[in-house]
């Protein structure tokens, strides 16, 4: 059987198909157990649990809520009474001007990033091409698997602060930044997945200012952050307007597999996207808006997600770092400074592995991370750092992530050190010889 050159594109081995396969795949053997630490999975928060299994009681217990969750579609934008309440309480909460006609639902953050940047580069109708502007790389690994031809981005280098001798920070280099013809739109995670940087209020503005003079969207991936999740331990305002498209999603909350995503933005935009919705997948799902419906009518996501969600990621935050300062001493490591999301971003300066080779000894161990070569979608040129880094998720039990923290800790110890005996000679074996 043969198949189209887009079935040779989705079939590629790398990214996250690879990750998501090799997770879904792994499995503790007896006595050994397995660490999680590569995949988005929130963490298990009993009291969110709790509060949306309320919820759905509430729904089952009610007469005809069950039956229209299930048995009738949403239309492509969206369920209007989630659309409209989800309006209301961004009017009262920040006095943003929308209502629901500036709201749409999609199956999931990754479908409606897919949308959103075919809508907004590839091919235009003056036989212009244009690209995606990724301000800062490393990036969300799930905009390159997005991409249907490239080259879909253009991402740029960022600057590296030092804040300690063993922490850093990613900021964007606004003098490399050009935004040429060929830009359709900006885009940005806040806080970035997968580093945990959360981009200042000033670098916003300036975005938004190159955007606003190119007349071009700078799209605001929000999905760990404000309005909710709120997983943000730095201080951070959100802003809309018409010229941001702020997207959001139910994931982040606890809520992965209600595959949720919010799209806010201006209304050519939404109808634009409403039409691409309905031709893709026909309707947006009911589950997760009218779960969360009575919450976000009543304001009670926002109080979740600042007095239970952000306090416990933030407490195993202080719990991964504790974990890889005590660990990685001696180690030559660089922490990005966690700013949200619940990963942290490690740099091994100088590591002699690849981080291809170290993610591939770390799962022979049962110790599952992501390559940090994968969050550069659209980098152009040979950089070094790229294949120097790995992605973290802290979402697990603390203990283990401490654990897994220390087996990392011991495998890059252990390449540095083959690597210092090739270098002097000194034979790659331990104990005693018969």
């Amino acid at each position: 059987m043969e198949f189209s050159t887009w079935a040779d594109r989705i079939y590629r081995e790398d990214g996250i198909i690879s990750l998501m396969k090799d997770l879904g795949n792994a499995s503790a053997e007896e006595g050994r157990p397995l660490y999680m630490l590569g995949g988005g999975n929130p963490g298990h928060i009993p009291e969110v649990e709790a509060y949306f299994r309320a919820c759905m009681a509430d729904i089952l217990q009610t007469s005809n809520k069950f039956e229209k969750l299930v048995g009738n579609y949403a239309g492509p934008q969206g369920l209007y009474q989630f659309s409209e309440a989800l309006a209301e309480l961004l009017q009262r909460t920040y006095g943003w001007d929308i209502g629901p006609e500036n709201i749409a639902v999609a199956n999931g953050s990754q479908m409606a990033f897919t949308i959103l940047f075919r809508l907004l580069s590839g091919d235009y109708r003056d036989n212009q091409t244009k690209q995606v502007l990724l301000p800062i790389a490393p990036e969300y690994i799930g905009y390159n698997e997005a991409d249907e031809k490239a080259p879909r981005f253009r991402s740029m280098r960022p600057k590296i602060v030092e804040t300690s001798s063993v922490t850093f920070k990613y900021e964007i280099d606004f003098n490399q930044i050009e935004v040429t013809d060929n830009i359709g739109a900006i885009c940005i995670s806040r806080p970035s997945n997968p580093t945990g940087n959360m981009i200042s209020d000033n670098e916003v503005q300036q975005l938004l200012s190159l955007a606003r003079t190119h007349d071009i969207p700078l799209i605001i991936d929000s999905a760990y952050g404000l309005p909710f999740p709120s997983i943000v331990y730095t201080e951070a305002t959100v802003e809309w307007n018409p010229n941001i498209i702020l997207c959001l999603s139910l994931s982040k909350l606890g809520l992965p597999g209600t595959r949720t995503g919010i799209i806010i933005a201006r209304e050519e935009v939404i109808e634009l996207f409403t039409c691409a919705n309905a031709t893709m997948t026909l309707a947006s799902g009911n589950f997760g808006s009218v779960l969360t419906l009575e919450s976000v009518r009543n304001g009670e996501i926002l109080q979740l997600s600042n007095k239970i969600i952000r306090p416990y990621y933030k407490d195993r935050m202080e719990n991964v770092t504790e974990a890889i300062h005590q660990h990685m001493k001696g180690i030559p490591y660089m922490l990005h400074n966690p700013e949200g999301a619940f990963f942290v971003w490690l740099w091994f300066p100088g590591l002699p592995i690849s981080d291809e080779e170290l993610y591939a000894r770390l799962k022979q161990r049962n110790v599952y991370v992501v390559p940090g070569r994968h969050f550069f979608p659209g980098l152009s040129g040979h950089w070094q750092h790229r294949y120097e880094c790995i992605r973290i998720s802290y979402a697990g039990s603390k203990e283990m992530v401490r654990d897994g923290i220390s087996i990392i800790a011991q495998e890059v110890e252990r390449a540095f050190s083959e690597a210092d005996r090739k270098q002097y000679g000194v034979p790659s074996f331990t104990g005693i010889e018969n």
